[in-house]
């Protein structure tokens, strides 16, 4: 029994004394001596686009001719019926007719698309381009502060104005 009076008195003697051990917290103000902004540049970088009108240029065809077909087919008839003879020389006709036609036409409208006028009009093409646009932000303040004759630092999230709210922790030294 008499070891159980000497441990129950140390308990009681620790739970007294871890009771008067507690921190006290409690608000007071600091004056703020001076507030630095903390930035970062950042690129957003966005599409610009203009239209521009270019020349485009157009062959236009010629109408073709018939001239040369017909005077071709009838030169080209005559020279095969000088040819032939009995059936041969109908087959002759006709076949000069044909080549004769032929070689008329191409003569006649030979480059008739180099020779055309070309039509030109404006068409818009639409020209994009990426360009840098730098930004700054503020992602916080680096606050300098006086309290009881001490100056400290920290960084705030915000601006605190003149005046600074802290925290103060008492906490006995043990």
């Amino acid at each position: 029994m008499n070891k159980r009076i000497p441990t129950s008195a140390a308990l009681m003697a620790m739970l007294f004394t871890a009771a008067g051990v507690q921190a006290a917290d409690f608000e007071e103000y600091g004056r703020v001596v001076a507030v630095a902004p903390q930035t970062e540049q950042y690129n957003q970088p966005q599409q610009e686009c203009r239209t521009e009108y270019v020349q485009v240029q157009q062959p236009q065809p010629q109408q073709r001719g018939m001239g040369g077909s017909i005077l071709g087919g009838v030169a080209g008839g005559i020279l095969g019926n000088q040819v032939g003879g009995g059936n041969g020389r109908t087959v002759a006709t006709a076949v000069g007719a044909i080549a004769g036609a032929i070689a008329g036409d191409r003569v006649e409208n030979n480059g008739a698309y180099a020779a055309a006028p070309n039509t030109v009009y404006e068409q818009p093409v639409q020209r994009c381009r990426m360009v840098d646009h730098w930004q700054t932000r503020t992602n916080g303040y680096a606050v300098t502060y006086e309290y009881q004759g001490r100056t400290h630092t920290s960084v705030l999230p915000y601006h605190p104005g003149e005046r600074i709210r802290l925290r103060v922790s008492v906490v006995p030294q043990l």
